[in-house]
């Protein structure tokens, strides 16, 4: 019976939750409410070296009950930080990337346009990258031509390759007949091929290269013709041989125009 008056004296006692909130909200780490007992015990503490007038969240939150709003603001002010980190890091990079990256339109030489097929050209509202293995057959403003060789290592079948290599043919062609002293841009894609006829890609991020024969599988011609009326180019494909056609038509499931293309309708 006495053990049961004794707790419920302790219990009559006892805070409520928001009592106990607001009692600890005036506690430092000293573990004083009292502001000026609290500051006399920070004084000796900080006199005798055995704790430093430190509060390890904020001088105006020593129980941190602030601590959310605390990781919320630092959360946001790391994200803030990261993105514009990331922003200028892109920019920059524009930046180091167009002044690498040699202007074919102005010059166009072996040097230059191996430059522009190491970091890519200027097409639409960025660059179009080249396959990484080329060669510089010619590159010549006395001459008007151009010709250069890639291998794709990236495409799976023909269809990826033929769409693939058409937009960095045209890219490549279009920026070196910008120049007045070129009128002729060839543009020969290779492929590695398997044994049974199939196109090979490269493996692992790129690091596994193929290890079939290099077959030359496609050549873009473009020509420039300048007449009274303006300027015109013109396309010319060779290397599409009937069994290349007959992977592309498999491939291309619409009527769209390139069937008839290369139906020859």
């Amino acid at each position: 019976m006495a053990k049961k008056r004794e707790i419920a004296r302790i219990q009559k006692g006892a805070l409520s939750p928001d009592e106990a909130e607001a009692l600890f909200a005036t506690v430092d780490h000293t573990g004083h409410s009292d502001e000026e007992r609290a500051r006399r015990q920070r004084a000796h503490r900080k006199e005798k070296g055995v704790s430093l007038d430190i509060d390890p969240l904020s001088e105006e939150d020593p129980s941190g009950s602030n601590v959310g709003k605390v990781i919320t603001k630092t959360a946001v002010s790391f994200v803030v930080i990261f993105l514009a980190i990331v922003v200028v890091g892109q920019v920059a990079f524009g930046f180091i990337r167009r002044a690498n990256t040699s202007n074919l339109t102005e010059s166009v030489t072996v040097r230059t346009v191996a430059s522009a097929l190491r970091g890519g050209v200027e097409w639409g509202n960025g660059f179009t990258q080249f396959p990484e293995d080329f060669s510089v057959q010619e590159a010549d403003e006395n001459t008007g031509r151009v010709e250069v060789t890639v291998t794709d290592t990236s495409s799976e079948n023909a269809l990826e390759c033929f769409a693939g290599s058409g937009v960095q043919a045209q890219a490549f062609a279009v920026n070196c007949l910008l120049n007045p002293n070129i009128n002729t841009v060839v543009y020969h894609v290779n492929v590695h091929m398997s044994e049974d006829g199939e196109i090979q890609q490269s493996a692992l991020f790129g690091f596994l290269k193929p290890t079939g024969d290099v077959t030359s599988y496609i050549t873009y011609v473009w020509t420039k013709t300048q007449s009274a009326d303006g300027v015109q180019l013109s396309l010319h494909i060779t290397g599409l041989d009937e069994s290349i056609q007959g992977e592309l038509r498999d491939k291309i499931t619409t009527s769209f125009t390139p069937v008839q293309i290369l139906s020859g309708n």
